[in-house]
């Protein structure tokens, strides 16, 4: 477990400052550059687990490379270049400061809202009679404000964005349009593994001359819900849960060991037998969402690795 990171401190030149986030840090480079490290950490509930879970920083990092290199034709994004399997380096951009949410199907947090006997989510309206898991009619667009670290990320409607000023109507319209575009290539490129898109997140960003693009990370298991596509329908028509390839799973374990994310709660103790089993579960993810078998970096020294790769980048 000690072949893990969790922290970076790096001072690469030009460095101007670091912003940490639950999962990625981030260099800023002579405010011309980012350079986004994929931790290992791992959050559910907006909570960052004690522990990290080997190889998920290069997981998410490889495939969030690899889908922005099959979507690039539809939507601009920020992405230069990857120097290291950790390692993302891109252009600079001002992030919005939503998170464009998009539901396929009627899962997670959508089904807690339904249960709950809410039919509007986001101001977006969800159908009588579904059932945990349908898919809906056509895919909604539920955004969430982006939280600082430790907050909770809160939906909000298309409607308050606007009000608020936190996107102009004519970045949102163009958000919106973008979202829209990357879920479909998404749900094709999952289709044509066995898979099922349930539903993602997507963020972007303007860079210095003023255009949007697609930044952060795209259709991971940490930002994505997938389902395996065979035996869906009938396990809906029993009624069963459906086969899950996403975070959903920890979450499951989180919840059945009493913790929510809630005031007051502890973060249960994972073993390491509990962590090996999550770092399986993230190649396997890697290996049904790409179509490619997963290549463990060496991590003898992931730092000093990192650290190595990324100046010869900058150099």
């Amino acid at each position: 477990m000690s072949n893990t990171i969790t922290d970076t401190n790096f001072n690469f030149p030009n460095q101007k400052s670091v912003y940490k986030g639950k999962v990625r840090e981030v260099y800023n480079i002579n405010d011309e550059q980012l350079v986004m490290i994929a931790t290992d950490r791992l959050s559910a509930f907006d909570v960052v687990m004690p522990k990290g879970i080997p190889y998920k920083g290069q997981i998410l990092n490889q495939i969030a490379t690899k889908m922005m290199k099959d979507t690039e034709d539809l939507v601009p994004n920020w992405l230069v270049s990857t120097p290291d399997p950790n390692v993302a380096v891109g252009h600079l951009c001002e992030p919005f400061k939503v998170e464009m949410v998009i539901r396929g199907y009627m899962s997670g947090h959508a089904a807690r809202e339904y249960k709950a006997g809410k039919r509007l989510l986001c101001g977006v309206p969800m159908p009588e009679g579904m059932k945990e898991n349908d898919k809906f009619p056509e895919p909604i667009i539920t955004p969430a404000t982006k939280a600082e670290m430790g907050d909770h990320d809160e939906d909000i409607s298309r409607e308050d964005i606007l009000k608020r000023g936190i996107v102009s109507e004519e970045d949102y319209i163009v958000l919106e349009d973008y979202t829209r575009k990357l879920f479909q290539r998404g749900t094709e490129i999952a289709e044509k593994r066995g898979l099922i898109l349930v539903d993602t997140k997507y963020e972007f960003g303007k860079t210095k001359d003023g255009k949007i693009v697609l930044i952060d990370e795209i259709h991971t298991p940490d930002s994505s819900r997938y389902f395996y596509a065979d035996g869906y329908q009938e396990r809906q028509d029993r009624g069963e849960a459906q086969k899950q390839l996403s975070k959903e799973f920890v979450r499951q374990w989180l919840i059945s060991n009493g913790f929510q994310g809630k005031e007051g709660q502890e973060v249960p103790h994972m073993s390491d037998e509990y962590i090996e089993t999550v770092s399986d579960r993230y190649i396997e993810l890697y290996e049904n969402i790409t179509g490619e078998s997963f290549v463990k970096a060496d991590v003898s020294n992931i730092l000093g690795r990192i650290e190595k790769n990324v100046l010869q980048h900058l150099e």
